[in-house]
């Protein structure tokens, strides 16, 4: 897990991609118990109900499941509902915003493509 946290985000909203992240990057896999609310608390020095809110939004999307007495635990399909989502939301929150800049500096489509390409070998895994 990681301990930065931001302001760019509601903190309930980043401990809940922290959790998603995890899943996508297969340190969490299905039926895999997730941390608990009070580790999850503990960890990020945060409310428990704000660590609460973003583990019930999991629960609602059917990321994670609970079983009473027991914990969360990573729901079947995680990882495949997840890396929809995220692929749905990419050209949205990514793409567009990176053409709307580029337009403004009036690249062409081959100058976009050559600084993708460049910038492509340096992107390190998490």
């Amino acid at each position: 897990m990681s301990k930065s946290l931001h302001d760019k985000k509601p903190i309930f909203i980043q401990i809940k991609e922290v959790i998603e992240d995890q899943i996508i990057n297969d340190q969490l896999k299905a039926h895999d118990q997730i941390p608990s609310t009070n580790q999850l608390v503990q960890f990020y020095k945060v409310n428990h109900i704000t660590v609460a809110k973003g583990i019930n939004l999991l629960v609602e999307e059917e990321i994670i499941y609970k079983k009473r007495g027991v914990g969360m635990f990573v729901e079947e399909l995680a990882k495949e509902k997840l890396l929809l989502q995220r692929r749905e939301g990419f050209a949205e929150e990514f793409v567009l915003p990176m053409l709307k800049e580029a337009k403004k500096l009036k690249l062409s489509d081959s100058e976009i493509i050559k600084i993708m390409e460049e910038w492509k070998g340096s992107v390190k895994d998490d």
